[in-house]
């Protein structure tokens, strides 16, 4: 597999998540909070970094919409990645097997990527979780969400 057909695989995975596809980036829209799936690809070697970002409606005032411009922006007001332990799935430059590739995809999502996104999606799940020191906030963002 290479790194576009795994990019697909992802798509595919994401949209099983209820993820929807935009401006080569995965969006899931809620009242509270806009999370986005994006794969950035390394200019230094043949694997992607898996940005994942959380918008909070409101926050300055703001509506925000998944457009390519959000999509691409390099951070949100919550920001995570993959873990650790998945960081091989999205390395191309260690051989792994297509099935044992996929199955780990799917793994991290279970495990990570709809966990916390589901628990960023609220403004209390936000509070909560940097309460608990799992996401850092930057002042602006946390003197908004008090």
């Amino acid at each position: 597999m290479d790194s576009k057909e795994f990019k697909n695989i992802f798509g595919d995975v994401a949209k099983e998540h209820n993820f929807k596809k935009a401006f080569s980036g995965w969006y899931k829209e809620n009242p509270e909070c806009l999370s986005i799936l994006e794969l950035q690809k390394s200019n230094f070697g043949n694997y992607y970094q898996l940005n994942i970002k959380i918008f909070i409606q409101g926050v300055f005032e703001k509506t925000y919409l998944p457009t390519k411009d959000l999509i691409k922006s390099s951070m949100g007001h919550v920001n995570s990645s993959e873990t650790n332990d998945y960081k091989n799935v999205f390395d191309f430059d260690e051989s792994m097997d297509d099935n044992l590739r996929i199955e780990q995809l799917k793994e991290l999502f279970r495990n990570h990527i709809i966990p916390f996104t589901n628990k960023a999606s609220s403004k209390a799940g936000i509070r909560e979780l940097a309460d608990k020191g799992d996401i850092f906030l930057l002042p602006a963002i946390k003197e908004e969400l008090a």
